[in-house]
């Protein structure tokens, strides 16, 4: 990305503080890209309604002509981007920037990272969180040229996150992960004895906004036009007998592979069939929850234990994957109390 007009403030007292008109020129790591992602991506902190309103307005140009949102950039290409106000939250993330940090690698690169996402960091900022692992990753490698989130996991998930290093990397995977083409598979404990025989959970799921503004998902009905259809397949990996003693009941670890990418869609599925995940805080058993600490487990135990996807280069199917964190691996073996 080049910086190469700078506009002129009218004259006057403000004109120090007025804010200026510039023109982009597009690199080779930004084309094909959608002109309203490459505006998203360089007028940082200004709302997505404002940027498709001056797309609309005519005040961001491609080319010195009038635009659409779908429209798709090319090396060379000169973007006009207007004066944008941004929010005072979004000035206060740039005057104090994610903290740097480096996350344990299970592959990389020239293309992507594979990373092991710890929980209780979420993969962006957002949703009254100010950085998440791209922000924190970005800042350590100042000189990477393009870092980009593939996919997305819950702030309380751990496990395997992609991250790519070119735009043509990018779009490869996502391109992977929108055809099924990629292969999903998670660890997760939940609640009671799952029966063996239970092996395909095919219900629709539907979002929705609680009065306080939290976002939930609920399994609806076939006929319900705004849900949609998530299949998730089970196998019991172990189960757990009950530990009286510490008021823990029986418990079985699960192989979880989803077929569809849809919001909380494992949590929400499992939860279903009266097995909801040890830990869960939106969808759990919150008696249950309230003892866990003591037991150890302070975190929902949902964790991307594998990942199978196509190289977005070479070509090759390539299989990655992240143990159980420590603290989860000692909830689940931990020695039964005799006192």
């Amino acid at each position: 990305m080049k910086h190469i007009i700078g506009g002129k403030p009218a004259p006057g007292p403000a004109a120090a503080q007025a804010p200026a008109a510039r023109i982009v020129e597009v690199d080779a790591e930004s084309a094909g890209q959608r002109l309203d992602n490459f505006l998203l991506r360089h007028l940082k902190g200004v709302p997505k309604t404002h940027v498709y309103r001056i797309i609309r307005s005519g005040e961001v140009r491609l080319n010195k002509g009038r635009t659409s949102a779908d429209a798709r950039v090319a090396v060379g290409d000169l973007v006009r981007l207007p004066p944008v106000r941004v929010s005072e939250r979004a000035q206060e993330k740039a005057e104090r920037p994610a903290p740097a940090r480096e996350f344990p690698i299970l592959l990389e690169d020239e293309q992507l990272i594979a990373l092991d996402k710890p929980a209780g960091v979420a993969v962006h900022g957002g949703s009254g969180v100010s950085f998440g692992v791209i922000e924190q990753l970005r800042r350590a490698r100042p000189d990477a040229g393009f870092l980009e989130l593939v996919h997305r996991l819950d702030r309380e998930t751990s496990g395997i996150l992609l991250v790519a290093k070119r735009r043509s990397a990018l779009k490869n995977l996502q391109d992977q992960f929108r055809e099924r083409e990629t292969g999903k598979t998670y660890l997760a404990l939940v609640q009671g004895s799952w029966p063996a025989n239970k092996k395909v959970i095919d219900l629709p799921l539907h979002k929705y906004l609680q009065a306080d503004g939290e976002r939930r998902v609920r399994v609806t009905t076939q006929d319900d036009p705004d849900g949609m259809r998530s299949i998730t397949l089970v196998r019991v990996r172990e189960q757990i007998p009950a530990r009286a003693l510490q008021g823990l009941p029986a418990m079985s670890l699960l192989e979880v592979t989803i077929k569809t990418g849809r919001t909380h869609q494992i949590r929400v599925h499992l939860a279903s069939q009266g097995h909801p995940i040890v830990g869960d805080d939106k969808y759990g058993d919150f008696d249950l929850n309230r003892r866990l600490p003591k037991q150890g487990l302070r975190r929902m135990f949902l964790h991307a234990w594998r990942l199978q996807f196509d190289h977005p280069h070479s070509g090759e199917r390539l299989t990655l994957h992240a143990e159980l964190p420590p603290e989860l691996a000692a909830f689940l073996y931990a020695e039964p109390s005799h006192a």
